[in-house]
């Protein structure tokens, strides 16, 4: 029997105060818990494939700060390496040479990228690819999938995922109408809606941005034929196709969705990953359509800590941890286990389930399916999830606080880890 004890007095303390301080007592909404109930655990550290919150209680992490931990936590190369360019400073403002070396492995990857240019985060990726898609066709209006999350600039929340989705907020209360009346969106894996959007907007249309696997509204892939059909529209309409990769890149292949599934788009957006879990985005694509990026072109787009040293150093030491033979075999491995093993458990158990991963990314909705789209994501039994993620918690799981979000694994967790899972798996959801 694994012990179902969980003493959260530290936490609960913490986060208490924390309310006092900041909206919700958190810096990123899907932390509070409001989805799933209870309250948030508070972390002390991390390492490997494991959690400690600040009352000492061990987990076994499947969130993985949200996907970059893909080596696992704190990865002793990785934190050497930073060490010693810590040593050099922690921001130059300035060139530096750690971004060529970046720059080329991400190049060589990423079969779309050219040319790339780095940022802060994924939102600002994604802010400055949709800029430079407009200043490169010269169109205004844009298509993005209901469910599919691009950060929350103005523009792209419009039927987000993310912590949109499991805060059930529409859209966004400070976003005037006159910023997204150019966001046009269709159901995800439905090629006839792109289709119809293309006909009734003839030469407006600037391009298609999608997560190629949705990670934001719970794990959903593709169908059979939908990016090859997108990749057909967008240059029958003379549009560009982005893949929004900042959850995929790395994670479902070393080159990303885009490899994994051979549709070379015309853009792409990484983050994550390419940080080794410090603050990084990235949008790369064709030499000419990076060519319209200042100072090399006319579109502007700028940032202090773009580049910086440390998140340059991480992110070349985990891709070069992730070029190790049998890696993605291995992530492959454990999280197919895990995925199908949840799966059977709910089966087993009475529960309507359906799921699945590729590579490193998985999910599980409580519902018969199938999931092709956030709609059908949203038929999901969010209080059996809630139930189900309070009683793996109690059991030293850690998994996202919603329904609406893709799990993640690292080559850090075993098969011993798999194993504790599924059987606290099978505990919970015997008790639902």
């Amino acid at each position: 029997m694994i012990s179902t004890s969980l003493n959260t007095t530290k936490s609960e303390e913490i986060f208490a105060s924390a309310q006092q301080l900041m909206p919700g007592g958190v810096s990123s909404p899907v932390r509070a818990f409001k989805s799933v109930g209870g309250q948030p655990i508070v972390f002390d550290r991390v390492k490997g494939a494991y959690i400690w919150d600040v009352d000492g209680n061990q987990y076994i992490d499947y969130v993985g700060s949200w996907g970059p931990a893909i080596c696992g936590h704190a990865h002793p190369d990785v934190i050497k390496a930073l060490h010693e360019t810590l040593e050099k400073g922690t921001s130059f403002g300035a060139p530096s040479a750690l971004e060529n070396v970046l720059a080329e492995m991400v190049i060589d990857a990423v079969p779309s990228i050219e040319m790339v240019r780095f940022v802060n985060s994924g939102t600002e990726a994604c802010m400055a690819v949709l800029r430079l898609m407009r200043a490169f066709t010269g169109r205004d209006k844009v298509i993005k999938f209901e469910g599919c999350y691009h950060g929350h600039a103005d523009m792209f929340l419009v039927k987000a995922g993310s912590g949109v989705a499991t805060l059930g907020l529409p859209d966004s209360p400070g976003v005037p109408k006159s910023t997204t009346s150019n966001t046009l969106t269709a159901p995800y894996n439905d090629l006839e809606a792109v289709k119809a959007l293309f006909a009734e907007n003839p030469d407006q249309i600037a391009g298609v941005i999608l997560e190629p696997v949705v990670g934001n509204a719970g794990f959903i892939p593709p169908d059979a034929g939908f990016l090859e059909g997108l990749r057909m529209i967008t240059q029958e309409n003379g549009a560009l196709l982005v893949f929004d990769e900042v959850m995929t890149g790395f994670r479902i292949a070393y080159g990303g969705a885009q490899e994994k599934f051979g549709i070379t788009p015309d853009l792409t957006t990484l983050g994550k990953i390419i940080g080794g879990g410090l603050p990084v985005g990235a949008y790369g694509g064709k030499r000419d359509i990076m060519s319209m990026v200042a100072p090399a072109g006319p579109m502007y787009q700028a940032g202090t800590l773009s580049g910086n040293p440390l998140a340059m150093t991480a992110g070349i030491k985990t891709l070069e941890l992730l070029q190790k033979p049998g890696t993605y075999e291995y992530l492959d491995q454990i999280t197919k286990k895990l995925a199908d093993g949840l799966l059977q458990i709910a089966q087993e158990t009475g529960h309507d389930a359906c799921g699945g991963q590729i590579s490193g990314m998985f999910g599980l909705f409580f519902t018969a399916g199938p999931v092709h789209n956030y709609e059908d994501a949203k038929k999901s039994d969010l209080q059996k999830f809630s139930r189900f993620h309070r009683g793996m918690l109690e059991r030293g799981i850690y998994l996202a606080p919603s329904q609406f979000e893709a799990g993640f694994t690292s080559f850090a967790h075993t098969e011993e880890d798999i194993d504790k899972t599924l059987a606290a798996a099978r505990e919970v959801m015997s008790g639902l």
